[in-house]
């Protein structure tokens, strides 16, 4: 079956006129680079402070990452927030749960219920229906623990949470979280954007220097830029290297199947498998980089049989029935070895925000926030992100 994305076939991203491509120079107060969920954030932040906006992305409008992953709207950091009180401090996970929560809501009012959806999201422990293994069905107890602890800690915290015991297994469900075919979220964002923004696609940048973006078909000149790309971050400023590693995430997309199966999104085994149905019945399933490592680190973004076989094998779990498979593709996304986003200055005017480990929807987001407050008021970015060599 040749790459394709599942997300894309929605009429209003089949639909999508596209943007122009970048062919003369431009002069603006700022420049963003890349038209993912975090740049078109900076984009909004910046046009809701009087400057002037130019936007470059390389491809389409989210293209990459930002518009081909399994479209989960999940507040928090990546990992648990017992986890990350314990590493990072109680009150920055607090605050960083907040931040995103807001910026659901923000999206839910922006785009409306035909776009947002807000039907919770279950971490489950293990995957659905009966272990097949002795070994499963030891990892399922342990991740069981797991969530009631964290159930614990998030009532404790005044965040709501459950306890799930239903048809898919045992796990937490929280309430409050939503879900998003990604492609449409930027496609209508951009959209929404580009009268007042100069929004390129199809637009790779070259170099990047204070006051100055070099791009294919032009150079534009900007007191401020924010460069939003979460995937290959590492390649496009290697000065971050060390900070965040690019890694393929892999997906596929079924036909419709009975609709109801999958209340909510549904991430299980640590969240490294995860999967949403779409109000037509469709699975969009993700999952297994864990399973193999090695070769998931790397910038190719060109989907594998070993990790395509293993999502086979995974859709039909979360169905609950043998299914059809219509769609397979992968993206490369960014992550930083302790979890916290980067949201840091790079140069002169220059912001760079990525490594969100696989939980950029609203995570870019609220950094690229961070990153305008840093340009335009000289704000430090939270402490929940990194921000310093």
């Amino acid at each position: 079956m040749a790459e394709s994305v599942g997300w894309d076939v929605d009429d209003r991203v089949a639909s999508w006129r596209g943007l122009p491509s970048l062919d003369r120079d431009l002069a603006a107060d700022a420049c963003v680079v890349g038209l993912g969920g975090s740049g078109l954030a900076a984009v909004d932040e910046l046009l809701r402070r009087g400057l002037s906006v130019v936007g470059l992305d390389a491809g389409r409008v989210a293209a990459a990452a930002a518009g081909r992953n399994g479209g989960f709207l999940v507040a928090g950091p990546w990992e648990s927030m017992y986890e990350a009180s314990s590493a990072w401090g109680e009150h920055v996970a607090v605050d960083l749960f907040s931040a995103t929560l807001r910026e659901l809501d923000h999206l839910e009012d922006v785009l409306g219920p035909g776009v947002v959806r807000r039907p919770g999201s279950i971490r489950l422990a293990g995957l659905p229906g009966p272990a097949e293994t002795e070994a499963e069905s030891a990892q399922r107890a342990a991740e069981l623990k797991l969530c009631r602890l964290e159930a614990e800690v998030l009532r404790r915290l005044g965040i709501a949470a459950e306890i799930y015991d239903g048809p898919l297994g045992q796990g937490l469900f929280q309430p409050r979280d939503g879900a998003v075919n990604p492609a449409v979220r930027a496609v209508t964002l951009a959209g929404s954007l580009a009268d007042r923004a100069a929004l390129y696609e199809g637009t790779p940048v070259l170099k990047l220097s204070p006051g100055r973006v070099e791009a294919v078909g032009g150079t534009v000149q900007a007191g401020v830029v924010v460069v939003a790309v979460d995937g290959r971050l590492d390649v496009i400023l290697p000065q971050l290297a060390g900070m965040t590693r690019t890694a393929r995430l892999q997906m596929l997309a079924t036909a419709p199947a009975a609709p109801g199966r999958l209340p909510c999104p549904v991430y299980g085994r640590y969240g490294y498998d995860y999967a949403q149905q779409t109000p037509d019945g469709r699975l969009f399933v993700g999952g297994g980089r864990d399973r193999f490592t090695a070769q998931e680190w790397t910038t190719d973004s060109v989907p594998t049989d070993p990790v395509q076989r293993y999502l086979d094998r995974l859709a039909v779990r979360f169905a609950g029935t043998p299914v059809t498979v219509e769609h397979r593709w992968a993206a490369p996304v960014g992550f930083t070895t302790d979890g916290r986003a980067l949201c840091i200055a790079v140069d002169d005017g220059i912001v760079a925000v990525g490594g969100y480990s696989g939980t950029g929807n609203l995570v870019g987001p609220v950094a690229a926030r961070a990153a305008v407050a840093l340009l335009v008021d000289g704000t430090p970015p939270p402490a929940y992100f990194r921000s310093t060599f």
